[in-house]
């Protein structure tokens, strides 16, 4: 089924918007461009700086993709270090290089040829590469990619869509902003990609409504790839009709989960939804999708042109390949790394990261506010994704947040969880309810009754919640808990 570009923005919105759905959001018809960041790279810079937190008037902007250069307030074109840290530049070659995010420069290094070399192939053929390259999703879960490619290639339907998920809203975590203000062309290349993989007509990207520029430089970079025949009907004349839109999202942390995410953009309001059925059976406009995150999609070109055993034969155990990582400012050398799985915590920390400009080191948080805490003592750790879980902790988006002895836990902790109750979809009762319940008593020194009540908020939040987002607050609790009792009194 051949789908017209002009015809895309119906299919997005198809569903009008009411005050039901606007509702549900943070920021309908907010600026952010003037309002301080909530995030934690920034609650915890503002506690090594002696500064006040933002207070609570007007709505909450949870992260504005400034970690680098935290506490940080409205939106700015300034750019983080840069550095590639492993055996192959995958994914921040061309941004360490500065070179420039137009389509002439893409090509000139390089990008671009492995559409090519995938249109004169078959779909089977490029899932196949995908499948050897052991590819995991990095937007937290670490889903096997070729598998999910897989499931949506064989779902039926005329119509099928792929959705890059560039909802990055893991307070720490700036990679996706800046591969899409910087390297936008190798976004788009990896979407078109998918969607000739599994057979889809229809491409969406759902952008974070706190990264206005990212969406610039996407619309000039899919205006290009039109203009040259890599989107549209006939794309470099091989008869494979894709195009891609985008949709910009109002201020929800719980849509970088991958139903509410699909539903926010039918313009429903966009609460988790139970699974099965997966996206890959009915997701956009109930049609077969595939939704990958950014970093994941970046990678594929790569993959395809270099082969799968290649991407394999970097990084370690069951993580394969490189991850970008974005290091917050309370390090010497804060900015974007790109390592290859199997780096210590330790490396990360101390020679990548150069340790803290400042003070000592109390703890870590990799990958994303729900993550849980690393204490120094286990920075031995290899980034990994079942080594990370082993020790209460997670790869999630690749946001590493160091914090020092200015930070107190029960600020921390009290933090965190309010932010999770925050952000509830509201959709489930362990989540809704259990959430605002642990804020409470987590906003004062708690009563022998509330500290009581503890372990069983906890557990409903982390075994009976609909999604991660209830599960990771239960887990974050519990790794606190775990490692820094003695502070908490408890």
């Amino acid at each position: 089924m051949s789908i017209a570009a002009s015809t895309l923005p119906q299919l997005l919105h198809a569903h009008s918007v009411g005050p039901e759905v606007d509702s549900f959001y943070h920021l309908v018809g907010c600026d952010v461009s003037a309002r301080p960041c909530a995030g934690t790279a920034c609650f915890v810079a503002r506690h090594t700086l002696g500064l006040p937190q933002p207070d609570d008037d007007g709505p909450r902007v949870s992260c504005l993709g400034r970690c680098f250069a935290a506490p940080a307030t409205g939106i700015d074109t300034a750019r983080p270090h840069i550095e590639v840290q492993s055996g192959e530049a995958i994914l921040l070659g061309r941004l360490a290089k500065g070179t420039g995010p137009g389509l002439a420069d893409y090509r000139a290094s390089g990008g671009g040829a492995a559409l090519r070399k995938a249109l004169s192939e078959t779909p089977a053929d490029v899932i196949a590469e995908v499948q050897k390259s052991a590819l995991r999703g990095r937007g937290g879960a670490g889903f096997a990619t070729g598998k999910k490619w897989v499931a949506a290639a064989a779902a039926g339907g005329a119509m099928k869509h792929v959705v890059a998920n560039a909802d990055e809203g893991d307070a720490g975590a700036y990679i996706d902003r800046f591969l899409m203000e910087g390297d936008p062309h190798a976004l788009i290349e990896g979407v078109t990609l998918a969607a000739f993989a599994i057979g889809a007509r229809h491409g969406g990207i759902y952008l974070r409504h706190e990264d206005p520029l990212a969406k610039i430089a996407l619309d000039k970079a899919l205006a290009e790839a039109r203009a040259a025949g890599l989107l549209g009907e006939d794309i470099l004349g091989s008869g494979f009709a894709f195009d891609i839109e985008i949709f910009v999202g109002h201020g929800s942390y719980v849509c970088g989960e991958e139903t509410a995410l699909l539903r926010s953009m039918d313009g429903l309001r966009p609460e988790v939804m139970v699974r099965p059925p997966y996206a890959t059976e009915r997701g956009l406009q109930g049609q077969p999708t595939l939704v990958n995150n950014v970093e994941t999609l970046a990678t594929v070109p790569w993959i395809v042109e270099r082969g799968g055993e290649a991407y394999r034969a970097l990084g370690f155990a069951r993580s394969r390949g490189t991850k970008a990582l974005s290091l917050n400012s309370l390090f010497a050398r804060p900015g974007l790394y790109e390592v290859e799985f199997g780096i210590t915590l330790r490396r990360i920390v101390e020679e990548l990261g150069g340790g803290l400009r400042a003070g000592t080191l109390k703890g870590v948080i990799v990958g994303g506010p729900l993550a849980g805490i690393i204490p120094p003592s286990l920075l031995d750790t290899p980034l990994g994704f079942e080594e990370l879980r082993a020790i209460g902790s997670g790869v999630g988006h690749g946001g590493v947040i160091a914090f020092d002895e200015a930070t107190p836990i029960a600020a921390l902790l009290h933090h965190i969880v309010a932010f999770g109750a925050y952000e509830s979809c509201g959709k489930c009762p362990p989540c809704a309810l259990g959430s605002r319940r642990l804020e409470q008593i987590l906003s004062h020194p708690a009563s022998a009754q509330e500290r009581a009540e503890l372990p069983g908020l906890v557990a409903a939040l982390r075994h009976a919640s609909l999604c991660g987002h209830g599960t990771g607050m239960g887990e974050f609790v519990e790794s606190v808990v775990r490692h820094f009792a003695k502070e908490l009194g408890l």
